[in-house]
């Protein structure tokens, strides 16, 4: 293996970073990972997303970005048989550095309650878990928020 490059993610890297992440972060995909999901993601956080690249091909990614307060990772993957070769370890790293430059000092990865790979992984990288709090995800559809009653709550 030549050595590793950190870079940007581009636009362009869309079709081989999606491939990627049919092998490493499947079940974590969902319409907000389509080509133009990502494209407008890469440009509201420009330079924040990485790729880790040896000898032409895109052997890992983070995508990084921020709120304006807190930033957050999403499908931070090294193909599998790149793994343990500390390439995450860069990836997350840039991504912070690139982070903190931009002033967010808190950033936040959300993990299956079942990755106990990712979870030692982002503990090893300082990140505290959370047990005060828990997440709720909305999906918008229009025909269901209409049919929201709003005596419910």
């Amino acid at each position: 293996m030549s050595e590793v490059q950190i870079r940007a993610m581009l636009n362009e890297d869309y079709d081989e970073v999606f491939a990627m992440w049919q092998i490493t972060s499947k079940r974590a995909l969902s319409q907000a990972d389509r080509k133009e999901e990502i494209e407008r993601y890469l440009h509201r956080n420009k330079g924040l997303s990485q790729v880790a690249v040896t000898d032409g091909k895109i052997i890992g990614t983070v995508l990084a970005g921020h709120d304006g307060r807190r930033g957050y990772i999403h499908h931070m993957a090294v193909l599998p048989q790149y793994r343990r070769k500390g390439i995450a370890k860069k990836l997350a790293t840039t991504a912070l550095e690139k982070l903190a430059g931009e002033g967010i000092l808190k950033t936040h990865i959300f993990t299956y309650c079942d990755n106990s790979a990712g979870q030692g992984f982002w503990s090893s990288m300082g990140f505290q878990k959370r047990e005060d709090i828990f997440v709720y995800s909305y999906e918008y559809d229009n025909e269901k928020l209409s049919e929201v009653d709003g005596n419910d709550i």
